[in-house]
């Protein structure tokens, strides 16, 4: 079996401030600006006070990562959000590794927004 393969995606910082650009995740009350506007995929993210995504992902900046097996990446990694399609042709999960929040993304097969697709040049 081959390896699950790994590829940085975006860091998710957290911020009390509305942003300009922000896009609303209602399901979530979440608001999200900046992935996709800078070369080094930074994210902000601001809570609402109906979020109920753990104490953990709002308080601490997170590192995320796309994988090609959403599946695979978990097992046997303490899940703290079960995976979930926050937009369409995605799926994200988070696991708490050394006390810190990380996101695994795996995106359906030619979405413009994997990374793994895209190949070592982005």
């Amino acid at each position: 079996m081959a390896a699950n393969k790994m590829c940085y995606h975006h860091l998710g910082l957290v911020t009390d401030s509305p942003l300009e650009g922000e896009t609303y995740l209602p399901d979530y009350d979440v608001y999200a600006s900046g992935f996709g506007t800078n070369p080094y995929g930074i994210e902000w993210l601001r809570y609402g006070p109906r979020c109920t995504i753990p104490r953990l992902v709002r308080t601490l900046a997170h590192v995320a990562f796309e994988v090609d097996d959403l599946d695979a990446a978990l097992r046997g990694q303490k899940v703290i959000i079960a995976p979930n399609s926050p937009s369409p042709g995605v799926k994200v999960a988070f696991i708490e590794a050394c006390g810190a929040p990380v996101e695994f993304l795996q995106f359906e097969p030619g979405d413009p927004r994997s990374v793994l697709a895209k190949g070592p040049e982005r």
